[in-house]
């Protein structure tokens, strides 16, 4: 990231999402890379700070995978909490990356996958709110719903990070380089 290079494994990167009229929404301190590519990044928080658009901070309780991509409308937080790993699924744009952070749109939707394999369609209401309030385009409507088809694919497929020999395979990688450190 700095002097126009992606950030390598090991480095550390700020996360930040925004609504769609372009405020601030929310902010990710210190998510340790795994992995970056021409379309994707893949890291980790663990006890990461997290700022709310009102100030709030919060620490995030357990460890969790967070993965973007350049072309899909979603990224995906796998938490691996002591029952088994839960997912929160932010439809969203595809990121972008610059000196000061990786940033996407948040809008609203979301899908979460409890351990047991349960799947809830979080948030329908505040997204038709905001797509009133600040006039998503149909465009923008057709394409998140469509990623919504795309999302539950790989949720019942168990593709990418929804396959137990990702979320293992990183969470080692992350322990290999936190040792390291």
């Amino acid at each position: 990231m700095k002097d126009g290079r992606l950030p390598r494994e090991g480095d550390f990167i700020t996360i930040k999402s925004y609504k769609h009229d372009g405020s601030l929404h929310r902010t990710w301190r210190d998510t340790m890379v795994l992995k970056t590519s021409e379309n994707e990044i893949i890291g980790l928080n663990d006890h990461t700070v997290v700022i709310e658009d009102d100030g709030r901070r919060w620490v995030t309780r357990e460890p969790a995978i967070v993965y973007f991509h350049r072309k899909y409308w979603f990224n995906i937080v796998a938490m691996l909490r002591d029952n088994g790993v839960s997912y929160y699924c932010n439809l969203a744009s595809p990121f972008v990356l610059d000196k000061e952070a990786l940033k996407y749109i948040d809008y609203d939707l979301d899908v979460k996958v409890f351990p047991d394999g349960e799947r809830r369609l979080l948030d329908a209401d505040e997204y038709e709110q905001h797509r009133a309030k600040w006039h998503y385009s149909n465009d923008i409507d057709y394409v998140l719903k469509e990623h919504v088809k795309i999302l539950v694919d790989w949720i019942k497929n168990e593709r990418g990070p929804f396959s137990k020999a990702y979320v293992d395979l990183w969470y080692r990688r992350y322990l290999e380089i936190k040792r390291r450190n």
